[in-house]
């Protein structure tokens, strides 16, 4: 099973899932943790090209194109032969970030973003998708209180284009209702990990 984790920027996802994680594999299930961009050492540089804060004169198109070729060979080196070995990928963001952040937040529009990950992926969608759900005015907030996190150049947009990622991630739920799962992010991490835990076993015992 493929399951990507997607929301604004400081919603909390990947401490969400940690402790699914750790239920998952003392139930038996393997499971492979990685992210997006990057997961592999060619996808890696790509990230770092892609967030660094001074390439703040990349062109909306140049950054697609790139989170696309990052994502393609992520998939080739780790997420597809995971998966026919038959264990559960947890991929933090997917295809989903760049519909809501190029597509939306940038203004190229959704389908035109599509397009270019079809190619990249093959027609690859998620089997599940977590959409950790939280208003950017509390997720900027978060990043801002906590030190350790890496703040990178999609960090320092406006307010506007972090509602405008948000929206597009709720639009993208009604358009994907058979893999997206809502999570409110805004509650405390052990209701927001129980419920991240509880809707990959619904899913996994269907």
């Amino acid at each position: 099973m493929f399951i990507t984790l997607e929301g604004p920027e400081g919603s909390g996802k990947t401490t969400a899932v940690e402790a699914a994680v750790k239920e998952l594999e003392a139930r038996g299930y393997q499971i492979v943790r990685t992210r997006e961009p990057g997961g592999t050492p060619i996808a890696e540089q790509i990230r770092n090209v892609i967030l660094d804060k001074d390439n703040t004169k990349m062109d909306p198109r140049t950054e697609t194109l790139l989170y696309a070729a990052s994502r393609r060979q992520h998939l080739v080196e780790k997420v597809w032969p995971a998966l026919k070995e038959g264990k559960i990928v947890i991929c933090d963001r997917y295809l989903d970030s760049s519909l809501a952040y190029q597509g939306g937040a940038r203004g190229l529009g959704i389908d035109n973003i599509l397009n270019v990950n079809m190619f990249a992926t093959e027609n690859t969608f998620p089997d599940l998708t977590l959409l950790f759900d939280i208003t950017p005015e509390e997720g900027l907030k978060r990043i801002a209180a906590n030190a350790s996190r890496e703040v990178n150049r999609l960090d320092l947009e406006k307010l506007e284009f972090h509602h405008k990622v948000r929206n597009t991630f709720l639009d993208l739920a009604k358009r994907y209702p058979e893999r997206y799962v809502i999570i409110d992010a805004s509650k405390s991490r052990e209701e927001v990990a129980k419920a991240t835990l509880d809707a990959i076993l619904s899913r996994l015992c269907k």
